[in-house]
């Protein structure tokens, strides 16, 4: 039996609760920023507020003191928001042990900083003098949180650096509905995982705009083209992205109703503004609205176009009209695909 401690109770992190508690052979510490959420899933065994419906079985346990859920694990798993991640490690980092697994599965870019989950969590401890190299990758793919938690067989990508530590993890987070895939190339994993979230909005807003199905392929396609030259350009695999954390996770947040990301660009196409639409998330968050500027700034660094992202970034943070923005992607000068 392993010890796993999950830290981020959101609806991701739950899910991946629930999924590694049908193994049965684990001890899962659920840890949670809210007291009254940890408090609710301890009662009610069920995360009413972001995870509603699922019940959560005796093996999980809720927990609000990180020492606690952190110190005794055997693998920590990260499922925070990514605007969150830097603010939590500098609080874990006196916490984790040497030769402590650590798997992220924000999917996201840190703003200004413009570094991938790993790599924030990576610079956190070297700040804070950790003893010996963290042992650090990704859990990616396409998962949504409600069909893995609801025993939907599911399949996504673990990628650490030594592919030893993948195997093991594979091993040990695997369950009877979830199919894990070894992969060596965190950058591209991780890159994305983080990128599709962009390119859903823009989906996302060709639906609302009832631009019909021929637009959406469009967008997928050239998302992918654009995702990949970044996620190359910073040391990414060409064939990770033609993978579970590369197109298959970018088919499913583009296309899904389940997707945050997807229905936060619907809501734009309809005429919708932003503050409004993020009332209506409840608290849940949509990666993609704080990915679009810093994937910008990751590409400017690498002087690699993105002209989906840009016309987001214009949506999003200036208030451009998505009609005047789909006009402007179609009018691009020609070019070879």
């Amino acid at each position: 039996m392993s010890r796993i401690a999950i830290v981020g109770s959101g609806s991701w992190g739950t899910a991946l609760a629930l999924s590694l508690a049908r193994r049965g052979d684990h001890s899962i510490a659920l840890w949670s920023h809210s007291p009254a959420v940890a408090e609710s899933i301890q009662k009610q065994r069920e995360n009413v507020t972001y995870l509603p419906g699922f019940p959560i079985p005796p093996q999980v346990e809720p927990a609000t003191d990180l020492a606690s859920a952190v110190q005794a694990a055997d693998i920590v798993i990260s499922a925070v928001p990514s605007q969150h991640v830097r603010e939590i490690y500098r609080a874990m980092a006196p916490l984790l042990q040497p030769g402590q697994p650590i798997v992220s599965a924000t999917k996201g870019i840190e703003d200004q900083t413009f570094l991938r989950m790993t790599q924030v969590i990576e610079q956190v401890l070297a700040e804070r003098n950790f003893a010996g190299a963290p042992l650090c990758g990704a859990l990616s793919g396409p998962s949504f949180a409600q069909e893995v938690a609801s025993g939907a067989p599911t399949a996504i990508t673990i990628a650490f650096a030594e592919s030893r530590l993948a195997n093991r993890l594979q091993e040990e987070l695997s369950a009877p509905a979830l199919r894990l895939y070894t992969n060596d190339d965190v950058i591209g994993v991780e890159l994305g995982g983080a990128l599709k979230n962009v390119i859903a909005i823009a989906a996302g807003i060709a639906a609302g705009l009832g631009l019909g199905h021929n637009s959406a392929a469009a967008i997928i396609t050239r998302g992918v083209a654009e995702i990949t030259r970044l996620a190359v350009a910073c040391g990414g695999r060409r064939e990770t992205l033609a993978g579970l954390s590369g197109l298959g996770d970018l088919v499913l947040t583009c296309t899904g109703p389940l997707s945050r990301n997807r229905s936060v660009g619907v809501e734009l196409g309809r005429g919708h503004r932003l503050p409004e639409i993020l009332t209506q998330l409840q608290g849940k968050v949509a990666e993609g609205i704080r990915t679009t500027s810093a994937a910008l700034g990751l590409a400017r660094v690498h002087a690699v176009e993105m002209p989906i992202t840009e016309q987001m970034s214009a949506i999003l943070e200036r208030g451009k009209s998505p009609q005047d923005a789909i006009r402007e992607l179609m009018a691009r000068p020609g070019r070879d695909e």
